[in-house]
């Protein structure tokens, strides 16, 4: 007979964890599965690991930025193998101290692939978990880009893993992944190239300031080429050959590793969503306002399965939440994704908050923008830093921040006051009277103002 539970989580990330502990508090019995090691993308492959990587390309930068202002001696560089181990030091303990305080807190945990085996079933592996309530909080996986030799491609998860850089990189496409692997990977040493089949890379990000991170990338070494569609990847004696065509000329590029960088989906797939009577459309799973399933309201998603609002790890933890709530006293919360931040953890790093400019005036509002190039106040000289900038939205009227975009040094700190203001809706005159410390890069916010 199948073991009956009161909640069964598919995943084992931020949002698998965080409805499962709430639900599991509640006094539910909650199963979790998932096939990879326990503790989901960002914890493992992506957003934290990245960023320590990131921390020492940073290091490394900074004291190239002030040789000859105070840093002499030998001309530093990065280890990759000493870089990836200490990056392992975070990512190892994980899966264990993930399964360690599942027990702790009576969630059975399930190793396997799990399917739907009928409205209120899951199968993981010989095993038929019978549920009261469903939450698909699988994450998102490389969608498929339709390109002759695309299984040779290499994932943002396997970079993360390299033992030793190649010499040669080339990143498919200009998003997240992009921007942010190829300033660590040309600050360590290797030749870094961005494909882009549209007009721009970072589109969600104010195009002003991505032109001036642009710049920075040039000068450092990346050539990023927009406009260009890739055709072909083949593997070759020395590496692999990329058939690219680019304003409808044909070229090719030679590259030891040839990086996934164009979007990611919903990991779907093979949870075999018909026999579950989930209902999807092009990979995107059917919910109501409540992160629910339109065809079986036993079933909820959260994170980025649930693809309802950015792909962030903070918004896949409010997704929970969000769930858990509904699940356990019924459909009444719904997500508030107003005053989301995100940053590109580029050196420097890219933020924003709210609405873009042409979004903005594409709902017709009526608004004053302060924009500025940063790069001779004090936060970004006195580290050297010759990418700084910031573009400002005030309605008028209101005085409501309506979008906040930043580039430079702690942009993806500063970017967090501002995501403040939006969501507590404070006027950005009485944000001007706050009295930060100083010197610092909020202490800069008054400025903008």
């Amino acid at each position: 007979m199948p073991t009956q539970y009161d909640l069964v989580v598919i995943g084992s990330g931020v949002a698998a964890t965080t409805a499962a502990f709430r639900c599991r508090s509640a006094g539910w019995r909650v199963a979790l599965i998932d096939h990879l090691p326990f503790g989901g993308t960002c914890a493992l492959r992506g957003c934290d690991p990245k960023k320590v990587l990131v921390g020492v390309a940073e290091a490394l930068d900074q004291s190239r930025r002030l040789r000859g202002k105070g840093i002499g001696g030998a001309e530093p560089s990065i280890d990759w193998r000493q870089l990836i181990g200490f990056k392992r030091s975070f990512t190892d303990p994980v899966p264990r101290q993930r399964e360690d305080e599942l027990a702790k807190n009576g969630i059975d945990a399930f190793h396997g692939r799990a399917r739907f085996a009928g409205p209120q079933a899951i199968e993981v592996g010989d095993q038929t978990l019978a549920a009261r309530l469903i939450l698909i909080a699988t994450g998102a996986v490389p969608m498929r880009l339709d390109i002759r030799g695309e299984e040779l491609l290499t994932t943002s998860t396997d970079f993360l893993e390299l033992d030793k850089l190649p010499k040669r990189v080339v990143f498919v496409g200009g998003g997240f992944i992009a921007a942010e692997f190829s300033h660590i990977a040309v600050r360590a040493g290797a030749a870094v190239t961005i494909l882009e089949q549209s007009p721009e890379i970072l589109t969600q990000f104010d195009q002003e300031l991505v032109g001036m991170l642009k710049a920075k990338s040039a000068a450092l070494g990346i050539d990023t080429r927009v406009k260009t569609r890739v055709d072909s990847i083949e593997k070759t004696g020395s590496g692999f050959r990329i058939a690219v065509a680019s304003d409808g000329l044909g070229s090719a590029l030679e590259a030891d590793l040839v990086v996934h960088a164009a979007g990611r989906t919903p990991d779907i797939e093979a949870l075999d969503l018909a026999a579950g009577k989930v209902e999807h459309d092009k990979g995107r799973l059917r919910l109501n306002e409540f992160l629910q399933s339109t065809s079986n309201p036993v079933v909820y998603a959260a994170g980025d399965a649930a693809s309802s609002g950015p792909p962030l790890t903070p918004v896949a933890s409010r997704d929970a939440a969000v769930v858990a709530a509904n699940m356990i006293e019924g459909n009444h919360q719904r997500p508030n994704y107003e005053g989301v931040a995100s940053v590109v953890f580029t050196i420097p790093p890219l933020a924003r908050v709210g609405l873009l400019e042409e979004e903005a005036r594409e709902r017709n509002l009526r608004f004053r923008v302060r924009h500025e190039k940063t790069t001779d106040w004090y936060t970004a000289r006195r580290v050297g830093e010759d990418c700084s900038g910031f573009k400002l939205l005030i309605e008028e009227g209101t005085d409501r921040i309506l979008g906040a975009h930043l580039v430079g040094p702690h942009a993806e700190e500063v970017i967090n006051v501002f995501a403040l203001a939006i969501r507590a809706d404070l006027p950005a005159s009485r944000l001007k009277e706050v009295i930060f410390a100083y010197p610092t890069a909020g202490s800069d916010i008054g400025y903008m103002l």
